[in-house]
C-alpha cells in the first residue's frame, strides 16, 4: 500500500491542481442552468498523468424537462479515440445549490453557484473524485472550464476547456 501511494505521489507531480478560474466582479452572474439551454460547444485539453496531452471537443444540447431541470445530452470526443455520449440532469437546489446525475458518474453530482462559477462535484467510476469550476466571462457566452479529478486526494487529471454557446 506505502508503494502504491508513493507511485500515485510521484504521478500526481504530472498533473498541476494550478489555477483555477478566478471570481470575475467584471462577468454577469452565471445561470448555470440557462446556460446550458441550446447548443454549446467546448474546446479544451485533457491532461492525464504520465500520457500526453490530448485535446477534447464537446458539443452539446440542453433541453428543458418536465420538472423544470436541465437535460443536457453532450458527444465528447477525445483526440485519436471514438466519440462517446453522456447526458447530465441538473435541477435547482436553493438559492445557490445544483444538484442532479451525469450518465458516467458513480454517484449523484452537487454543486454551488457562486456569482459567476459554478463549482461541481462528484464520484467518477474506478473512486476518481472530480471537482469542477465553470466561470461565465464577461459577455455571458463564454465559460472557462477547469476539472481536477483526484485519486486518493492527489490530482491525476486536469481538464482545462473554453464553452461558448452557440446561435443566441
Amino acid at each position: 500500500m506505502a508503494a502504491a501511494l508513493a507511485l500515485l505521489a510521484g504521478l500526481s507531480g504530472c498533473v498541476s491542481a494550478g489555477r483555477l478560474p478566478p471570481a470575475r466582479a467584471d462577468a454577469p452572474a452565471l445561470d448555470a442552468l440557462g446556460f446550458f439551454a441550446g447548443q454549446s460547444c467546448g474546446e479544451g485539453t485533457l491532461k492525464i498523468a504520465l500520457r500526453r496531452p490530448r485535446a477534447v471537443t464537446v458539443a452539446s444540447v440542453g433541453r428543458w424537462g418536465s420538472d423544470g431541470g436541465l437535460i443536457l445530452d453532450q458527444t465528447v470526443t477525445l483526440a485519436g479515440q471514438p466519440a462517446t455520449q453522456r447526458q447530465w440532469q441538473l435541477r435547482r437546489d436553493g438559492p445557490s445549490g445544483v444538484a442532479g446525475s451525469l450518465s458516467d458518474a458513480a454517484g449523484p453530482v452537487t454543486g454551488r453557484i457562486e456569482g459567476n462559477r459554478l463549482h461541481l462535484r462528484f464520484t467518477m467510476k474506478g473512486g476518481l473524485r472530480a471537482d469542477q469550476w465553470l466561470a461565465l466571462q464577461p459577455g455571458g457566452q463564454m465559460l472557462h472550464n477547469v476539472m481536477i479529478v483526484r485519486k486518493f486526494g492527489l490530482p491525476v487529471a486536469r481538464l482545462d476547456e473554453v464553452i461558448m454557446r452557440e446561435n443566441r
